[in-house]
């Protein structure tokens, strides 16, 4: 039965680009005063359609209650979504993992320099 309901659901997922398509293309045709009698005939038969298998989803006990504006604005979206993983950064999960950068080589022995970063050496060598 879970098969059978999954079907429905992917008809329904179809249908309603399928009708979406429709509309868009009926909206073309009046915006270029072209006769849409045809291609709204096909979307009223779509939504017949659609009615159908809608009822039949709702007979298989897959029935989705839709919300109003308001339970919409109350609902939670954020609450509902996946949790993240134990120890896990919850937006950057990826954060979490050690990086390891390119090995550089360290001088052992640094002269010691002032502010102006190398200009010493570079002073002793115009004077000679």
């Amino acid at each position: 039965m879970d098969n059978k309901l999954n079907e429905i659901r992917r008809k329904i997922r179809f249908l309603r680009s399928e009708m979406l398509s429709a509309e868009d293309n009926i909206r073309k045709q009046l915006n270029r005063d072209e006769d849409c009698s045809e291609a709204a005939m096909r979307l009223m038969a779509m939504r017949v359609t659609m009615v159908g298998l809608i009822g039949e989803r709702n007979r298989l006990g897959g029935e989705e209650r839709l919300l109003n504006v308001d339970e919409r604005l109350k609902l939670d979206v954020r609450a509902v979504s996946r949790k993240p993983a134990i120890g896990a950064s919850e937006r950057f999960p990826a954060k979490c993992e050690p990086v390891r950068g390119k090995k550089t080589r360290q001088i052992k022995n640094p002269e010691p320099r002032s502010d102006s970063i190398g200009t010493e050496k570079a002073r002793g060598r115009r004077e000679r």
